[in-house]
């Protein structure tokens, strides 16, 4: 059985070095500037935010367009209570339906409209050429494969709070390409 080290007693972590300081504190800065830069141009260009945008494409990535709305909040990082109201502002305005599980009446299902579709590909289009002038563009194309293969060696053990079974990590894109 594992044990879990007295963190008192364990020995310091190895400092970074300054190669690896300026890495991680532009990662910091990149998690927190990133995400606001995108939500700005994808509102001010479609009227959908990015947490919406980002929703409507888990839901149109899921098997049948349609996800449990805990899956959902897992796949989005939002609280229970957060991914409700969402779904419920994209539920008044055509974009998805909420309806029970079929098979545990304690769920709900969060499923994406022909409306909510056609959102998301209307809304594609800025959303990534935001991603492309604010990342894609910023990078040697020839460390694009290597940084991307890297970074998903980082995330992909950060899936833990996944249930087996979830769909909500794996992804296509909204026009049906696997993207990882």
């Amino acid at each position: 059985m594992p044990t879990t080290k007295d963190p008192a007693t364990a020995p310091a972590p190895e400092p970074l070095s300054g190669t690896e300081e300026r890495l991680w504190r532009s990662l910091q800065r990149l998690l927190v500037a990133l995400p606001r830069a995108l939500d700005e141009d994808l509102l001010r260009s479609t009227g959908l935010s990015l947490t919406q945008y980002i929703v409507l494409m888990h839901l149109s990535e899921a098997d049948g367009n349609r996800m449990r709305m805990t899956d959902l909040a897992t796949a989005t990082a939002l609280s229970a209570s957060r991914i409700t109201r969402l779904v419920e502002t994209l539920r008044v305005h055509g974009l998805v339906v909420k309806e029970r599980h079929a098979t545990d009446a304690r769920g709900s299902m969060a499923v994406l409209t022909e409306a909510g579709r056609q959102r998301l590909l209307g809304a594609y289009p800025a959303h990534l050429a935001s991603a492309r002038r604010r990342v894609m563009d910023q990078l040697d194309p020839a460390l694009v494969q290597r940084l991307g293969e890297e970074l998903t060696a980082v995330a992909d053990p950060l899936r833990s709070r996944c249930r087996p079974g979830c769909e909500c990590c794996e992804a296509t894109s909204v026009y049906g390409e696997a993207v990882m």
